[in-house]
């Protein structure tokens, strides 16, 4: 086996540093989209593991030539496709460390910093967002895991003994009924079917012009499965929604859920954040009546379960993660959270959301006054849907087009069952050089 003393990993570690400072510097010089065809990563690897170990120089080399060239660059100002993400160079340095420290965060002392530090960073969130005390919080790796918990905590509260004797086979219960716009996420069609209350539990409310759930129309679906003998047990509600980022009326809903004393989650993964910026505070208005929400999850119990050998002296003083989320095993997130939010402080956050907020409406601006565009959503954040004046198979060629460029990826979405571009901005290092740059792109394409 290859040996790697602390002299080659100072040595390494220096090169992987340095190529990640030129990478951030010179990120444009890539392809945003990756040329490579189907297969070629895999025909260019061996089918086995080696026998022997290899130096890091070989496969670092390897990663460079091999590897590189199959990679999507989300860092890259141009990438306009999804929900943009940013890898700041403090969060990438925090990633570093907690890797270094390989904590495992399922009781307060496998790691009593990454629990306490957790419950801190979350609290500087919840308060940056206007949340209010007594919600407390988990980090997950992904918004698709916070709803499959949040569902499967209301099916605890609905349904009695699921914990113990699960749906299969009892004839004292109803079906099952969840409810969630239509243009929700497909996290809650797979966190149905994962908790076992089969895909048929799930409703789709339908929607106002501006794509928001119907609180009228919840309620009407409510009366309907009562009456059809269902029981209903859950309500999502959106704040951004994938195609649009339209924000559901969350006021009235959580009306519609005490009245009809239904757990009501509110899936704020992309925009809930944006709650921090002056004059956005009422994205999140009416969340305070929420059981759960994405963006830091209420406190529920519904995982804890304690093995004789995890059960501690300090478990009546401490908190232990694993209580209150599914992994037993858990990385020390939230150490990356504390740094970038120290890093950049509150106003840093906010400023960067603003300006992100910014460009969408100047991009937006631009789609309004085209004869050839036409914005079909409105863009209450940073993403904007638009298409030609086209059919959709123009739509289509456009869009490959565009992406063809190297210098942008958006992104396409249906409305109305009409095909969408959609633009969404969200990275650190975008300017206003890099959205003219795809309106530029998206007109050549358009003559074209």
């Amino acid at each position: 086996m290859s040996s790697f003393d602390s002299f080659d990993f100072r040595k390494e570690a220096h090169r992987v540093a340095d190529w990640i400072a030129d990478y951030f510097e010179q990120v444009e010089r890539f392809s945003v989209l990756a040329r490579v065809a189907p297969g070629d990563i895999r025909r260019a690897l061996p089918e086995s593991a080696p026998e022997n170990g290899e130096s890091f120089d070989a496969i670092f080399r390897d990663f460079e030539h091999l590897i590189l060239p199959g990679i999507t660059h989300w860092n890259h100002p141009g990438f306009f496709a999804y929900f943009a993400i940013t890898a700041s160079a403090p969060g990438v340095l925090a990633e570093f460390l907690s890797a270094a420290l390989n904590q495992q965060a399922m009781l307060w002392r496998t790691s009593p910093a990454a629990t306490e530090l957790e419950e801190v960073a979350l609290a500087w969130l919840r308060r940056l967002i206007g949340l209010p005390d007594p919600f407390e919080g988990v980090i997950y790796d992904t918004a698709s895991i916070s709803t499959l918990h949040a569902l499967a905590a209301a099916r605890e509260a609905a349904i009695d003994g699921v914990r113990a004797r699960g749906l299969a086979g009892r004839s004292d219960l109803r079906p099952p009924r969840v409810y969630c716009s239509e243009h929700a996420h497909s996290s809650v069609d797979k966190a149905v079917i994962l908790l076992g209350l089969g895909h048929e539990a799930l409703r789709r409310v339908p929607a106002d012009s501006e794509f928001r759930m119907r609180a009228d129309a919840l309620a009407d679906a409510i009366d309907d499965d009562r009456r059809a003998g269902r029981q209903p047990i859950a309500v999502v509600a959106t704040v951004g929604t994938t195609s649009t980022t339209s924000v559901d009326p969350i006021e009235a809903i959580a009306g519609v859920c005490a009245r009809e004393r239904l757990w009501l989650h509110v899936d704020a993964a992309y925009a809930g954040v944006a709650a921090m910026v002056p004059g956005h505070e009422w994205i999140l208005r009416g969340a305070d009546r929420a059981d759960s929400l994405v963006v830091n999850p209420h406190k529920w119990q519904a995982f804890s379960l304690v093995p004789e050998y995890l059960k501690t002296t300090e478990a009546d003083e401490v908190k232990n993660l694993m209580d209150t989320g599914i992994q037993l095993g858990r990385r020390f997130r939230a150490l990356k959270l504390w740094i970038v939010l120290r890093h950049f402080g509150a106003g840093g956050v906010r400023a960067h959301l603003a300006e992100h907020m910014r460009l969408a409406r100047l991009f937006a601006s631009w789609v309004d006054a085209s004869a050839r565009f036409e914005r079909v959503a409105p863009v209450p954040f940073s993403v904007v849907c638009f298409r030609l004046r086209a059919d959709d198979d123009a739509n289509a060629r456009v869009l490959e087009r565009v992406n063809a460029s190297g210098d942008v990826f958006i992104s396409h979405t249906k409305l109305d069952g009409r095909y969408v571009l959609r633009l969404a901005i969200g990275n650190l290092a975008t300017t206003e050089r890099h959205v003219a740059r795809a309106w530029e792109l998206l007109n050549q394409a358009a003559e074209a």
